[in-house]
């Protein structure tokens, strides 16, 4: 079967709305096999929606529409498609009902134009809305499965879960399931040569490399009759694409490096600390974020200054005179103090330059990160001259993490990075 998704308001065109509707319409269709080969929008304007819910009729066997179900003059979207396959706009009592308590319960006037929501297209399914006013609807004719639902977020989110869903089951007879091999420290370029054998080899499953930010991942996706099926299929090729990327692979369906890296440490027992300069506490931040950081991360120190360096942490000021605050000698003592201050069994520490000036020795971009441990400090040096601060910070925090979880899983830990 083939879908296509109408999402309806000027407000998408403009960009001051961002669709995500769409992208949650055809995440449910692609659990089930639907072929989304066309997504539109339209404006809110009676000819151009006209003219796109003929071209979608004429090319998909499921057309649904997200936007322009509400009370207000310009909101067409069941008239139209409604006049499109012959079908009248009737009152359902029942949502009448529905809507008229829901004003009751909120002490709220109502008034008529309000109505305009729970005129529905004759002999459809209703798809009764418990998150908003306005009720979706679904009916089949000429073929073509049709489902129009609201336009907020919060409602229609729920709708597809909860209503769409059920109809979708009862009409599929496949499923797609994905699995996401996460990967950090080499680019998509580096990342798609080395898998570009198993791309060209694979049908079913396929495999399809992403960029994120700061990361890459590998969507290993199968079509199947059932999850076990899909399941089954995925399975060699997860492992076959870790043995082709290796270390650089450090989790499947994984949120992020972070809760990777958090959730190898509360599972070795170690407890950690952090001192920052330049990323001005994110890696504590983005620690904390990790449900149960509480039982391993102690806490950490932002030294901005050379002066809070020298103060807060120790670091030798005959260390900050020769070397300076962005170098390897001064991110070793940041964390090898923090861990003595601490009293954690590892520290991570984070020096560098985000810019917009430099230090007169470095660059913009070049960052220091150091892992203490009880049997020494590694050092990784990073260079993102072209990234832009908040960015630097991130990419930052993100290879302290890397190195965190290297660390605990006994890989290479030290390498200087260049992207």
């Amino acid at each position: 079967m083939n879908a296509e998704i109408i999402s309806v308001g000027t407000e998408l065109l403009l960009g001051e709305t961002i669709n995500t509707d769409a992208a949650a319409v055809a995440q449910l269709l692609s659990e089930f096999g639907i072929n989304v080969y066309w997504q539109t929008v339209v404006g809110d304007n009676r000819a151009r929606l006209e003219h796109a819910v003929q071209v979608a009729r004429e090319r998909s066997d499921i057309i649904i529409t997200t936007g322009g179900l509400g009370p207000t003059c310009d909101d067409l979207t069941k008239e139209v498609v409604a006049g499109a396959f012959g079908r009248k706009l009737v009152l359902n009592r029942e949502e009448e009902a529905r809507l008229r308590g829901l004003y009751a319960e909120r002490n709220s006037y109502m008034t008529e134009n309000h109505l305009q929501q729970v005129y529905l297209p004759e002999g459809c399914t209703v798809l009764v809305n418990d998150w908003g006013t306005a009720p979706g609807c679904a009916f089949e004719a000429d073929g073509c499965l049709v489902i129009l639902l609201p336009g907020p977020p919060m409602e229609c989110g729920p709708l597809l879960e909860h209503r769409v869903r059920p109809l979708l089951e009862a009409r599929s007879d496949s499923l797609i399931l994905s699995h996401s091999v996460k990967i950090f420290g080499i680019g998509e370029g580096t990342m798609e040569y080395r898998l570009r054998d198993l791309m060209n080899e694979m049908t079913n499953p396929t495999l399809a490399p992403y960029a994120k930010e700061g990361e890459c991942l590998v969507r290993i996706t199968a079509k199947a009759h059932t999850v076990q099926e899909a399941e089954d299929m995925i399975a060699p090729w997860i492992e076959r694409v870790r043995q082709e990327v290796g270390e650089f692979a450090y989790g499947v369906d994984t949120e992020n490096i972070q809760t990777c890296a958090m959730e190898l440490l509360m599972q070795s027992g170690r407890t950690i600390s952090v001192a920052e300069s330049c990323t001005g506490g994110l890696v504590g931040d983005l620690m904390t974020n990790v449900p149960g950081a509480s039982s391993v991360f102690r806490g950490g120190v932002i030294a901005y200054t050379d002066e809070m360096k020298r103060q807060l942490l120790g670091v030798d000021a005959a260390v900050l005179a020769e070397h300076g605050a962005v170098s390897r000698e001064t991110a070793i003592q940041m964390a090898e103090r923090a861990r003595r201050l601490l009293d954690t069994d590892l520290a991570l520490s984070v020096t560098g330059l985000a810019g917009p000036g430099d230090d007169g020795v470095h660059t913009v971009g070049t960052v220091f990160v150091a892992l203490a441990a009880p049997e020494g400090t590694y050092v990784r040096r990073l260079y993102k001259d072209k990234w832009g601060r908040e960015r630097i910070k991130h990419a930052a925090a993100n290879h302290a993490f890397d190195m965190l979880r290297r660390y605990l899983t006994d890989l290479p830990v030290e390498y200087d990075e260049v992207c």
